[in-house]
């Protein structure tokens, strides 16, 4: 008997004819439901879907699934995947200077809480950079950036993605700014951490420039990267209450901890496929 799982996800125009189709494949297939989310967007129009699901004892064939299903669909310009939940995304990790998220993802890793395989952690700085971390063999590529360097460096960058077959890249406080070409060819599967103000606080020490305005409360936002810097549709955010009495050495360690876990709590999202892109905003399903 097996109780292996599967994934169902999928967005696409609503329409009546997706909950009985819906209903009469897994009926007809024999698959057995442990748990669904469905959202219908009523400003776009559109029907997102979560199913996790196995077979009622037996051994699912999931390429003849998947083409069972696209059959049964044509006509509802459905965008969709099946997958077994238990293969591992691919994902590589970017990081400049500040490691607090690398080691933060590397321990989460390491315990089973963010179930991938890393094939890689690229930094502009180089390994020696990173003495205390344990990078476990994973692969580490140093790609120095200047402006001279940049188109350079992210051909690189790409060829160290599409060779180790990555699907998911994260900026673990990677200090660069993608270009236009780059960003649009990882729509979708980048994820970036950036600090969340009132008022927004951009370029050098944005926490002592919050800490000279009086901030009252701080947060950290994690997004998919589009080509509009820190404007991507948005996965996850956090935020904390903050006073007069918080030095910009307090806000540094706050906003630390809140980099950390909302850009984790991302992360596992988009692993759990529970992450759908609906327009500039994001439809995310519960864990």
């Amino acid at each position: 008997m097996t109780n292996k799982r599967y994934i169902l996800k999928f967005s696409c125009p609503h329409s009546n004819a997706i909950a009985p189709f819906i209903a009469n494949f897994f009926s007809s297939q024999d698959l057995k439901t442990y748990e669904s989310h469905q959202y219908q967007d009523g400003d776009t129009g559109r029907f997102f879907m979560r199913v996790l699901f196995g077979s009622s004892g037996r051994q699912i064939d999931l390429d003849r699934l998947r083409e069972d299903f696209a059959r049964g669909i044509i006509g509802l310009d459905m965008t969709w995947s099946i997958r077994d939940s238990e293969q591992p995304a691919r994902v590589l990790i970017l990081v400049s200077l500040f490691d607090h998220c690398l080691s933060d993802i590397l321990y989460r890793w390491r315990i089973g809480e963010l179930p991938m395989t890393i094939t890689a952690i690229v930094s502009n700085h180089p390994v020696d950079a990173y003495a205390k971390a344990d990078f476990n063999n994973i692969p580490f590529h140093h790609l120095p950036i200047t402006k001279e360097t940049k188109a350079e460096q992210e051909k690189k960058l790409i060829e160290i993605i599409d060779s180790t077959q990555t699907d998911l890249v994260v900026l673990a406080r990677y200090m660069q700014v993608f270009s236009t070409d780059l960003s649009a060819k990882l729509s979708g599967r980048a994820i970036n951490i950036h600090h969340s103000f009132l008022p927004g606080f951009k370029g050098a020490k944005p926490y002592h420039q919050a800490h000279s305005y009086g901030v009252k409360v701080m947060g950290a936002t994690a997004h998919y990267v589009t080509a509009d810097l820190d404007e991507g549709p948005i996965i996850e955010q956090d935020v904390e209450r903050i006073s007069h009495l918080d030095s910009p050495d307090s806000l540094i360690r706050k906003g630390r901890d809140i980099e950390r876990r909302v850009l984790a709590r991302a992360i596992r999202y988009h692993l759990d496929d529970r992450v759908f892109l609906n327009g500039r905003k994001t439809v995310v399903f519960p864990d």
